[in-house]
């Protein structure tokens, strides 16, 4: 999976880009915020994710990490497509499209083109659960080596890495495990 690309805006028509990596033109489908980043003729640095179909191949990109994340959690949604996933991220920054959810805010969801009112509480119904798994952890919180070990074997596996911090988070922190443990409880949470 391409998840950053490096290279020098080559071509701006919003809401996609092209971005020249050493002689390949890649064309990136970029949410409002990485749009307003670019500079035609500059060199740009997107997070991206790929999305892989029978008819092709698409390449969205973001100005931030935490904007790459919560596009791949809103593509969880049964329903919500990457157009309409990116649509939400150019409406909403993340941290209010997170608000939004964990207040179950339909209109300011509903507001993002093709997002209707079912489809925004559909969206709440299915995220409001990652979303305050996540924000109960306390930021401040170190990860210890065997923490990082956990969320890099669940991203290894293919989870986000805001899925594999919400695995974590729901494991015990009072009983002591080992990694190899750890890791099936993590796992044993997505099952």
């Amino acid at each position: 999976m391409i998840s950053r690309i490096r290279g020098v805006v080559l071509s701006l028509k919003p809401p996609t880009a092209i971005v020249d990596v050493q002689g390949v033109g890649f064309r990136v489908w970029c949410s409002q915020a990485a749009l307003d980043g670019l500079i035609l003729g500059r060199p740009c640095d997107l997070h991206t994710h790929l999305i892989v179909r029978e008819d092709g191949l698409a390449l969205y990109g973001f100005a931030g990490e935490e904007e790459a994340e919560l596009f791949s959690l809103l593509l969880s949604v049964q329903g919500v497509g990457a157009r309409t996933a990116l649509a939400l991220l150019s409406k909403l920054p993340p941290e209010a499209l997170r608000q939004a959810i964990a207040n179950q805010q339909v209109e300011a969801l509903a507001r993002a083109p093709g997002v209707g009112k079912k489809t925004a509480e559909k969206i709440i119904f299915a995220l409001r659960g990652k979303l305050s798994g996540l924000d109960a952890r306390p930021p401040s919180a170190p990860l210890s080596a065997m923490d990082a070990e956990v969320i890099a074997a669940l991203t290894a596996l293919g989870y986000s890495v805001v899925e594999a911090q919400q695995a974590l988070a729901s494991l015990p922190r009072d009983v002591p495990l080992d990694l190899e443990e750890k890791i099936r409880r993590a796992l044993a949470y997505f099952g």
